[in-house]
Parts: structure tokens; sequence; C-alpha cells
């Protein structure tokens, strides 16, 4: 039951009643914590601003899960370019000197290669991920949603009485 309900709130997302823009801000947001170390500073501070923000949760959620496999596999390029701004550009160790003493700023952990290269990573692409889901989800509202919706397979997920009995009763 739970990849119907994943699949249903994928298609209620690529429907909702939020911009193309706002599901694409959402896409492009959730692939930070998919690309980058879960548990940093920088992911508490942007968990903050989805919540403030009017962005789209399931799609932050679709843009995690879409990027977590992506992230386990760019990790060595994520630490090779991390170590290479961290130790191979000397302009900038005077920054990373002053980075790492900073009381506040110390808490990004900055200093870990794999966090760096990913963070730096991650704000270079998600400008033009931003562009690409935006343009995909006002093609396929405009295009393919009418086709997907009069599939059977659509049908008998959205027109499922059985699935919302299941949820109205289901355990835990």
């Amino acid at each position: 039951m739970f990849w119907i309900k994943l699949i249903r709130s994928l298609i209620k997302t690529l429907n909702s009643d939020g911009t193309p823009g706002q599901v694409a801000t959402g896409i492009a947001i959730g692939t930070v914590f998919g690309l980058t170390p879960l548990l940093s500073l920088h992911n508490l501070i942007i968990l903050c601003l989805v919540v403030l923000l009017n962005i789209s949760i399931p799609a932050v959620m679709l843009g995690f899960m879409a990027s977590v496999p992506a992230g386990f596999l760019l990790d060595p390029a994520f630490d090779q370019l991390g170590s290479k701004l961290l130790l191979g550009v000397p302009p900038l160790t005077g920054l990373w000197t002053a980075v790492s003493n900073s009381p506040g700023i110390a808490l990004a952990n900055l200093n870990n290669t794999v966090v760096l290269g990913s963070l730096v990573s991650w704000l270079v692409l998600s400008i033009p991920l931003f562009f690409v889901a935006r343009w995909a989800v006002a093609k396929y509202r405009a295009t393919i949603y009418e086709r997907v919706r009069r599939t059977k397979i659509a049908r008998a997920l959205f027109g499922s009485k059985i699935y919302d009995l299941y949820k109205m009763f289901r355990p835990g």
C-alpha cells in the first residue's frame, strides 16, 4: 500500500493547485537533502525555509527521493571537488580559516570535503534543475496528465474506495 500511496501523492503533486514554479522549487530544494549529508546545518536552515515559505512539501520529498541514489553515486566526485576547493585553491585558504574559526558557521561542517563539494554542486545545479522541472511540470499538466488520468491504473488508484477504506482503518 505504501507504493500506491506514493504514486497517488506524486500524481496529486504534479496536478496540485500550486504553480509549476512552486512544484519546481520544491523539487530543486528537495535535491539538497538527497545530494548532501542529511545531518547538516544547511539542511536544517533549508528545512525551516521550506516550512515557512509557500513551497510544495510533496515536491520537496519527490526531489529528495529522486536525488538520494545520485547523491550516493556522486559522493567520490563531491569529495574530490570539496578537496580541491579546500586545499587546491590558495586564495580561498583565508576564507576556510575564517569559516572554521567562526562559532556559528563552523557548525556547517564546511571543512568536510563531501559536505562542501555536495553543497557547491547543489548550488550550481539547483537553478538549471528548477527551470527543467518547471518546464517538465507545465508540459506534463498540458499534455500528459489527461492521458494518464484516463488509464485504468490511474482510475483504479484514485477511484479505489477499497484503498480509501483501508486508509481509514489501517493500524498505526
